[in-house]
Order: structure tokens, then C-alpha cells, then sequence
């Protein structure tokens, strides 16, 4: 991790830590979860939302306006929405997508879930679903949300990321290792 993305890391998991503690003791994890979600879709569909968190043109007084009206408009829970404002007097919106991320992890360890991603040349079906997710649950011992991709390059097999662990028996990566051991012979 370079250094300002550790140092932008390092900012986010504090006020993340601070906003879920807060969130826990006000018996308010279900709509802190609900809110992540919704600002991280926010952040997805709106190029003004990203621009405004990203960009040093917008003032400091915009900011705090815009975080506010975005805050009152999707009625977030008071410890999240402060936090935001203080962010915005702070000039420090800019670690909203880690804060969201960080706040996300925080949320799925206090309900004893992790998230799967997983990438598969075709769509798997509910089956292969529910039995993957077993499996996965089975491995880490905890409940398993599946985040699902397709990329029809990896020919077939499935590349299973957890945490910082990856799984990778796609038809592509054993190809792959095979072209890289006739390199050596040849």
C-alpha cells in the first residue's frame, strides 16, 4: 500500500471505528448497514457525488453544505451523518469510499459474515450458489455473503476471492502455468 493510501486508510478506519462504536452502543447497527449501503450506491451512480468528495475546487463551506443536504435528503443515522460533516470541515471527504469500505468489514465481523468474491465464466445458478456459499462457510466459519461476477476470459473453473486469500482453477490461470512451465523446457 502506497504511503497516502495508507495514511487516507488509516484516517477512515478511526472515524469508521468511532461511527460503528457509536452505531453499537445505540443499537443502531441495522440502520448504520442500511445507510453504508445506500451512500456506497450513491457514490456509484453520481459523478457530482464523486467530484464533490474528490475534487479540491469545491470549498470547504460547499462541502459541508452539500454533505448536509445529502444527509438531511437521506435521513442518515446522527453519528454517520456528524461524522460526515466533520469530515467535510476537515477537507477530508476524500476517504469516504474507505470509510464506507471500512465501516462495511466493521458491520459483516460484528454479524460473524464475510464476503466472497467470486469470478465465473458463466452465471452460476442457485445451486451452484447455495453450494459454494457452503462450502466457503464450512472453510471460514462464518456465514458467507457471495458477490458474484462473470468474466467469460477465465475459459471456465471459478476464481474465489476471501479476504486476502484467492483461490484461482480457472481454465485460463491453468493455461497460463502451463505455457510458463514449456517456457522453461523449451
Amino acid at each position: 500500500m502506497s504511503e497516502p493510501a495508507s495514511i487516507s486508510y488509516s484516517i477512515a478506519a478511526r472515524y469508521a471505528q468511532a461511527v460503528f462504536e457509536l452505531a453499537k452502543e445505540q443499537k443502531a447497527i441495522v440502520k448504520l448497514e442500511a445507510d453504508v449501503a445506500e451512500l456506497s450506491e450513491a457514490i456509484e451512480a453520481s459523478e457530482e457525488l464523486v467530484s464533490l468528495i474528490n475534487s479540491p475546487i469545491y470549498s470547504r463551506g460547499e462541502q459541508i453544505r452539500a454533505i448536509s443536504a445529502i444527509v438531511k435528503q437521506m435521513a442518515i443515522l446522527e453519528s454517520l451523518g456528524s461524522t460526515l460533516g466533520l469530515m467535510a470541515s476537515k477537507r477530508r471527504l476524500f476517504v469516504l469510499p474507505a470509510l464506507l469500505d471500512r465501516l462495511k468489514d466493521l458491520i459483516a465481523d460484528h454479524k460473524s459474515e464475510v464476503s466472497a468474491e467470486v469470478t465465473s465464466a458463466k452465471v452460476l445458478n442457485k445451486t451452484q450458489s447455495d453450494k459454494l456459499s457452503k462450502a466457503i462457510t464450512a472453510s471460514v466459519g462464518k456465514t458467507v455473503k457471495l458477490k458474484a461476477t462473470v468474466d467469460e476470459d477465465i475459459i471456465g473453473g471459478l476464481i474465489v476471492k476471501v479476504g486476502s486469500k484467492m483461490v484461482d482453477t480457472s481454465i485460463r490461470s491453468k493455461l497460463i502455468s502451463l505455457q510458463n512451465v514449456m517456457k522453461e523446457v523449451g
